[in-house]
């Protein structure tokens, strides 16, 4: 009985006219289903087996294989319908035996991981003298002759991970193009804890192609001490890292019909995939347990949404994007169907909200909206945010989306990313300490609370966002 007055209010709640309040509509709905997240169990439990059992998943690797499978087992088993893997082919790197060390003026080793889809240096490794900069501004005012067979440190001070990591994305064919043999990258991250931070870089056509790592802040800071004193410093650099064919991976998808607009969809996920080290437990194991269990305990309530809520789980985010680009083209000529899509890749400390807008840029970092959002759409989400302010997650800022649905919103589709605290993701991010520990119990459940209502919403309500 309950079950049924739970659905019969859903019902009249996305009745309404459009102009009505929907934090009046939709107030009982969405108390019941911040209840049942802030309650739920199985969310962390399928989170866990990710981490534990599964752990690092990079693409092309059996791990991420096996990660697809059991992410369609779990869909069916939440009763979802049209569980699909839908075939896409990844970049298969392979790290490869590492390591770097300082030979003079004293010998140390070097905290170091290999930057991704980096090259590797020759069986001998490469031994050569270091220039420091501050980053890839003061490192394109030396000349050649400064940088020719040097291995340059980018050595960038930490100022927000967008305007930082274009150090690690293209400083090695920025210091290539000068004559550089490699490049070392202070790790993109706040904390100083001995920790190297790894993540993508991008060759320029045309341009050598240097290997590249990442060193721990500790050591980025030691290497210019010693430059500063006047002592020359040599390092040697061995990596093992290449490029095998590409590999046969899949996005995962699964969903509630709707019940009067199936054809119309709002999606949300993030991504399967993650680095080669820790667990990728923040990043995005996260995003995609909270995800699907805000899509099951819908499912769960025993309700169904006016339009269709589709959870998909991307794949090789990391590492070339392309589980993103192959949705965007099985989606087709029916772009306009796709209401809204929704992107959590940003780990679940205690949310705040979501930010809105077309994600300009495409890549984690960028997160200034390519245009103004519409004011319209921005009352309108503000409204579904009140339905949160319980949990502390009801504001709605500018700016939102994310890599995988980048394009998507690139053209039009409405881009929506949860906002967090973000107090220590980046102390973690793609490094071996991204695991299960890092995610509070608590902090998941509202995650799961936040894209459950505003998932449902967006679904059901009678209009669209612009």
């Amino acid at each position: 009985m309950t079950r049924l007055l739970f659905a019969f209010g859903f019902c009249l709640a996305g009745a309404g006219a459009q102009t009505s309040d929907l934090t009046d509509q939709y107030r009982s709905a969405a108390g019941q289903l911040i209840d049942a997240a802030l309650a739920d169990t199985e969310g962390y439990a399928k989170l866990t087996y990710l981490c534990d059992r599964i752990g690092k998943r990079l693409s092309g690797t059996p791990a991420l294989d096996k990660a697809v499978s059991w992410s369609m087992e779990q869909m069916k088993r939440d009763g979802l319908k049209n569980v699909t893997a839908l075939p896409v082919k990844v970049p298969h790197w392979v790290r490869g035996a590492e390591s770097a060390k300082i030979v003079a003026p004293l010998e140390r080793p070097l905290r170091m991981l290999g930057l991704g889809m980096s090259v590797g240096t020759p069986a001998e490794g490469i031994t050569a003298e270091v220039v420091v900069v501050s980053g890839i501004e003061q490192l394109a005012q030396l000349s050649r002759e400064r940088v020719q067979g040097k291995i340059v440190l980018l050595n960038a001070v930490y100022k927000g991970y967008g305007p930082t990591v274009v150090n690690r994305t293209s400083g090695a064919s920025r210091a290539a193009a000068l004559g550089a043999v490699a490049v070392l990258v202070r790790s993109i991250t706040p904390l100083a804890v001995q920790l190297p931070h790894t993540g993508a870089l991008t060759y320029q056509d045309g341009v050598p192609r240097i290997p590249a790592a990442a060193i721990t802040i500790e050591d980025a800071l030691l290497i210019e001490r010693l430059s500063q004193n006047g002592a020359p410093v040599k390092v040697h650099l061995e990596m093992a890292a290449h490029e095998e064919p590409d590999a046969d991976s899949a996005n995962v998808m699964g969903e509630i019909p709707g019940r009067e607009l199936p054809d119309e969809v709002v999606v949300l996920g993030g991504h399967l995939d993650s680095w080669d080290v820790g667990q990728g437990a923040q990043d995005d194991g996260s995003g995609i347990m909270a995800s699907l269990q805000a899509v099951a305990l819908i499912k769960k309530l025993g309700v169904q949404p006016r339009r269709t809520i589709r959870v998909v789980f991307w794949v090789n985010e990391e590492n070339g994007g392309k589980g993103g680009e192959a949705y965007r083209r099985w989606v087709g000529d029916k772009l306009s169907n796709q209401v809204a899509a929704i992107e959590m890749d940003g780990g679940a400390e205690r949310p705040l909200g979501f930010g809105f807008g077309n994600f300009g840029g495409g890549r984690r970092g960028q997160t200034a909206p390519a245009a103004s959002p519409d004011p319209d759409s921005m009352a309108t989400l503000r409204q579904i945010g009140k339905l949160l302010d319980r949990i502390g997650a009801g504001e709605i800022t500018p700016g939102g989306g994310g890599s995988d649905i980048s394009p998507l919103t690139r053209e039009g589709v409405p881009g929506l990313s949860p906002r967090t605290v973000g107090a220590h993701y980046f102390d973690w991010h793609h490094t071996e300490a991204d695991t299960l520990d890092k995610v509070d119990l608590d902090d998941f459940r509202k995650n799961i609370a936040g894209l459950a209502v505003m998932s449902y919403v967006l679904a059901d309500m009678p209009g669209r966002l612009r």
